[in-house]
């Protein structure tokens, strides 16, 4: 998994203007995240159509606000660009509940 850099809302709309990707926000000290982390790879070897790329909370807090996420882990899925669905929420999430909300991108 991508991870990016701090960056503007811009910036990041160039970087996924085309594909599809699975946008992770997280943070160290989120121990839902940590809950999530070891899980990852297999979601990332399941859905190899998408790209994901891990934005760091903390390193993107204007980042976050523009884009509403309040809770960690959260999950935005785009498509060429546009937002087609998110999973944006402070609860601990399973890897059977992120898989099924990506197939429910499609």
């Amino acid at each position: 998994m991508e991870r990016l850099p701090k960056m503007t809302i811009n910036e990041l709309q160039n970087k996924i203007q085309s594909g599809r990707f699975i946008l992770y926000f997280g943070a160290d000290w989120c121990p839902e995240c940590q809950a999530i982390k070891p899980h990852m790879p297999a979601i990332e070897k399941n859905f190899d159509d998408y790209q994901f790329l891990k934005i760091d909370r903390d390193e993107n807090t204007d980042l976050c606000i523009v884009l509403n996420v309040r809770g960690l882990p959260s999950f935005l899925g785009y498509h060429d660009g546009q937002e087609v669905g998110r999973f944006v929420n402070g609860d601990l999430k399973t890897q059977t509940e992120v898989e099924t909300w990506i197939h429910g991108l499609a």
